[in-house]
């Protein structure tokens, strides 16, 4: 009987927290109702699914890169990286590893990388729950460490109230440096200077302070 395992990512799009990455060991007879890529989910259904899968799996595992570590790296080497961080850490390995994206991380198994399989493989979809779910506690976790942004209520994504704390708090030590929206409220604001110029008598002119300028 062959061990085929599902790994997807949650976390890519965020401006805060760690990318996480679920890896989810099934046989040929597993079945979970319900399941369906973890974005077209509530949370509370996510909840208990996981459940579920954690029980009826023959092995997972979770896996993470934090904020630091996908500023060094790039987002995509993140995601690769908590994906293998997640099968290093399966105390059974499968004979065939698919994974959500276009993609193959290098895991010591055969496999394949499904654009949208998260939607469409079973052991994927169950992986995308397990990311989904665990990265939503740490968020609260991170929450709780960082109040004043929100992180609980939107997870670390671009929202319009997480970009307005931003701006009100500056950037917590859990957000990603490198990205777009962070970056542009740490870069320092230029400022310029106005000045009286007058006209000299050697046709140079000078501001109030004493400096000169030719022209």
């Amino acid at each position: 009987m062959a061990l085929i395992a599902g790994c997807d990512e949650v976390g890519r799009g965020c401006i805060a927290g760690p990318v996480v990455a679920a890896v989810v060991v099934i046989e040929d007879d597993f079945h979970v109702a319900g399941l369906a890529d973890s974005k077209k989910l509530s949370p509370e259904r996510r909840e208990r699914l996981a459940a579920a899968i954690t029980t009826k799996a023959l092995a997972w595992a979770i896996g993470r890169a934090e904020a630091s570590e996908i500023d060094r790296i790039n987002i995509l080497q993140a995601s690769l990286l908590a994906m293998r961080r997640a099968f290093d850490a399966l105390p059974v390995k499968p004979d065939l590893a698919l994974v959500d994206g276009n993609r193959y991380p290098e895991f010591p198994c055969p496999g394949e990388a499904i654009v949208g399989g998260d939607a469409r493989v079973p052991a994927i979809s169950a992986a995308s729950i397990l990311a989904k779910v665990f990265r939503d506690r740490e968020m609260g976790i991170l929450d709780s460490l960082h109040p004043g942004y929100e992180l609980g209520l939107h997870k670390g994504y671009p929202t319009a109230i997480h970009i307005s704390r931003l701006r009100e708090l500056g950037p917590s030590p859990g957000h990603r440096q490198s990205f777009g929206p962070v970056k542009r409220i740490n870069a320092p604001a230029i400022r310029l200077t106005s000045f009286k110029l007058q006209r000299n008598v050697d046709g140079t002119f000078g501001n109030q302070s004493g400096g000169t300028e030719t022209g």
